[in-house]
């Protein structure tokens, strides 16, 4: 139990809460990001890995439609960290949010990507 390891912030459960805002943010994307169109999103898993004092985390979306969700999955992982930030940022400010990119899309008129370490 992450609480009991304490991952509760003055403000409540720090993954909890990020999951909730991360499916928000996916579910959101068009009204944050000028050029993206509402899409009916058919699925969205956010996973949160902790490494020693770190997090690690993945959004994974569908949707049947013709175009990628791509910047779904961003925006998710984004929001996630930002909360996470937000929930610890009494204890400490000097938390950094690095390495966001794309593992893996398929679908769109872009095709197929597959991140290359």
């Amino acid at each position: 139990n992450l609480q009991q390891m304490g991952f509760v912030s003055k403000k409540g459960p720090i993954i909890d809460t990020a999951v909730i805002a991360g499916t928000m943010a996916v579910k959101s994307t068009h009204m944050a990001i000028p050029f993206c169109h509402p899409l009916m999103i058919n699925g969205c898993k956010i996973d949160i890995e902790i490494i020693n004092l770190g997090f690690k985390i993945w959004a994974t979306v569908h949707t049947e439609g013709k175009t990628g969700v791509e910047m779904e999955a961003l925006t998710g992982v984004n929001i996630c960290l930002l909360t996470i930030y937000d929930m610890c940022k009494a204890v400490s400010k000097d938390m950094e949010i690095k390495n966001v990119h794309l593992v893996s899309k398929s679908g769109g008129k872009s095709g197929d990507f597959v991140w290359k370490e």
